[in-house]
């Protein structure tokens, strides 16, 4: 389960990069952009914590630093457009994702304790 964690992180993190820096054309509209956005981060942010279980800290601060440096990037874009405001609904939505990784994790580590038992 790890190890398929760990490449579906990668692979969120590839499709994530490609969206945000291809041209607006070129990215895939599945609904409110907002909402887009939260999940793909949100899914990213849950593949980390499963695949990362021990490295709580270091995936919260990939995921703001992922969301805050490819927002940035897109300032170098003329067709693109850059604002804080995107860049905090990704990290919140990477966070959110993230604990709900831990919830499920504590949630499944109580389950086997009690049948255990």
């Amino acid at each position: 389960m790890t190890l398929i964690s760990r490449f579906a992180s990668l692979v969120l993190l590839a499709a994530i990069t490609l969206a945000t820096l291809s041209p607006i054309q070129m990215r895939p509209h599945l609904g409110d952009a907002n909402v887009e956005r939260a999940l793909a981060y949100a899914l990213f942010g849950l593949a980390l914590a499963i695949g990362f279980r021990a490295r709580l800290v270091q995936a919260m601060l990939f995921v703001c630093a992922v969301a805050g440096g490819l927002e940035l990037l897109q300032a170098f874009d003329p067709g693109r457009h850059a604002r804080l405001q995107d860049a905090l609904v990704k990290a919140a939505a990477g966070l959110l994702g993230i604990a709900l990784g831990r919830i499920v994790f504590a949630v499944a580590s109580r389950r086997s304790t009690r049948a255990a038992g």
